[in-house]
């Protein structure tokens, strides 16, 4: 099937809510044949992914840079952990190695990769689907902001609607999947 790269925090959050649907997601990308890129690390939601995953017979590729194998405590049991020098690597490797891309809640690291990759997306360097996992509305301020950026003259509509967004790990897989 397809390589669905997904970007998330290394901190788990502070709803339970986060967590379950992380792990579903790692579930049902292994259920239907995807194979999981992200960022490499074991902590927080991160980890959670890989090993929802990995636990239900799924592949892992890890990417991560050398500065950070310690920091975010790398994941040593993935199916493949690519290690790269620095952060620009580390995006353009996980880009690379992605058919689509996936927002889950995080922090400044999680929106610097999804408006990056929004971006190259925008600019015509890539044509792959994106979407946000809305767990418990955590995107919905940021959606509420980008429909107001199109209403301001800023934004066209076809740009906003690149950006897919689903409540469910399942619904947001559909939408993409029908992108693929």
């Amino acid at each position: 099937m397809s390589r669905i790269c997904v970007y998330l925090g290394s901190r788990e959050g502070n709803s339970p809510g986060f967590r379950l649907a992380t792990n579903a997601l790692g579930r049902a990308l292994a259920a239907r044949g995807h194979t999981l890129v992200y960022g490499g690390a074991r902590l927080g939601l991160m980890g959670e992914l890989a090993n929802a995953a990995l636990e239900a017979g799924g592949d892992v590729i890890g990417v991560m840079p050398d500065h950070l194998v310690d920091r975010e405590q790398a994941h040593f049991g993935l199916s493949e952990l690519i290690r790269v020098r620095n952060m620009h690597e580390r995006k353009a490797t996980m880009a690379a190695n992605a058919d689509a891309f996936i927002a889950l809640p995080g922090g400044i690291g999680t929106f610097e990769e999804l408006f990056e990759t929004w971006t190259w997306g925008y600019l015509g360097l890539h044509t792959k689907p994106m979407g946000l996992l809305n767990i418990d509305e955590f995107y919905s301020p940021l959606l509420t902001f980008l429909d107001s950026t199109v209403g301001h003259g800023f934004l066209a509509s076809a740009t906003r609607d690149m950006l897919l967004d689903a409540a469910t790990p399942n619904e947001l897989l559909d939408a993409l999947e029908e992108q693929l």
